[in-house]
């Protein structure tokens, strides 16, 4: 698909790809549309509202540019991360 899913998980990384490439979520969501998804980048905060907080950053910065970038230099990932742990 040449596009990137942005989400928070309560499980493990791995866990939450197993599912979505199981469609465990239904044919509905934006994951259903492949069965090959993998994982590009994780960041781990200390507590679900900052993943939030994080995820809607990454989100509503629109570019996969930004995404590729985020893998590419650990300093920007580390920006993000503390400009969102308010």
């Amino acid at each position: 698909l040449d596009r990137f899913y942005v989400g928070v998980t309560h499980e493990t990384p791995d866990q939450r790809l197993l599912k979505h490439n199981r469609h465990a979520y239904g044919m509905h969501r934006f994951t259903s549309s492949a069965n090959d998804w993998e994982i590009f980048v994780v960041m781990e905060v200390d507590n679900y509202p900052h993943a939030v907080r994080l995820e809607r950053k990454i989100k509503a910065m629109k570019s996969k540019t930004f995404i590729q970038n985020l893998k590419k230099y650990p300093e920007l990932r580390q920006k993000i991360i503390t400009q969102t742990s308010i």
